[in-house]
C-alpha cells in the first residue's frame, strides 16, 4: 500500500514539455503503453461509497518490451492543493482469469482506455507525459508525482508551469467535464 501525491498539468505541450525536463536534466525512466480497465458495481459501489477506483494496468514498456499487470485499487482521501491516494496493488500473471473472477464478483468492467506514456525522474519528482485515445481523453497532460508537498512547488517553479494549469481532477472526472 503507497501513499501518492499528484496533480495534473493541463494545457500542456508534451513535446516542449520534454524538452524542458531534458534541459533540467531528469533522467527518462521509461516508455510505455498502457491498457486501463476499470471495473465497478452496477450501482457503482467502488466510486460512490469509497471514492476510488479499480482498474487493471497492462503495461508494455517501449524501452524493453516487458509487460506488466496489475490490479489496483486507488483511493482519493484528499484534495487540499494536491490530489492525495492511497494505492493497493498487486501483480497479476493472467488478466483474463482475473477479469473473469472480478465478474464472478458482480463486477462489470465500466470503461477501457490505451495510453502512451513518456516518464521522468527528477530528485524525488515523477513526471509522466501522457496522451490517452481520442475516446478516453482527447488532451495530452502531465503528472506530477512527489513525495513532499514542497517538491511539487519546486516541480512548478522550475518547469515554469502556471498555477491555473494545475488539475486536482481523476481522468474520470476530466472526461465527465467534456
Amino acid at each position: 500500500m503507497a501513499k501518492e501525491i499528484e496533480v495534473k498539468v493541463l494545457d500542456v505541450d508534451l513535446e516542449d514539455m520534454e524538452k524542458r525536463l531534458i534541459d533540467i536534466g531528469a533522467e527518462l525512466i521509461s516508455k510505455e503503453y498502457q491498457i486501463n480497465t476499470l471495473f465497478d458495481t452496477e450501482d457503482k459501489y467502488i466510486e460512490d461509497n469509497l471514492n476510488s477506483y479499480l482498474r487493471i494496468r497492462e503495461t508494455r514498456d517501449l524501452l524493453n518490451e516487458e509487460v506488466r499487470i496489475n490490479l489496483t485499487l486507488k483511493k482519493n482521501i484528499g484534495k487540499e492543493g494536491v490530489r492525495e491516494n492511497i494505492e493497493i496493488s498487486s501483480h497479476v500473471k493472467n488478466k483474463e482469469s482475473m477479469i473473469a473472477i472480478l465478474k464472478q464478483l458482480g463486477y462489470k468492467i465500466t470503461n477501457e482506455g490505451y495510453k502512451d506514456r513518456i516518464s521522468y525522474m527528477y530528485e524525488n519528482i515523477r513526471f509522466d507525459l501522457d496522451r490517452w485515445d481520442e475516446s478516453t481523453y482527447p488532451y495530452p497532460y502531465m503528472e506530477i508525482e512527489v513525495e513532499k508537498k514542497e517538491d511539487l512547488d519546486k516541480a512548478i517553479k522550475l518547469l515554469n508551469i502556471h498555477k491555473n494549469q494545475i488539475s486536482l481532477k481523476s481522468i474520470m472526472e476530466l472526461k465527465e467535464e467534456l
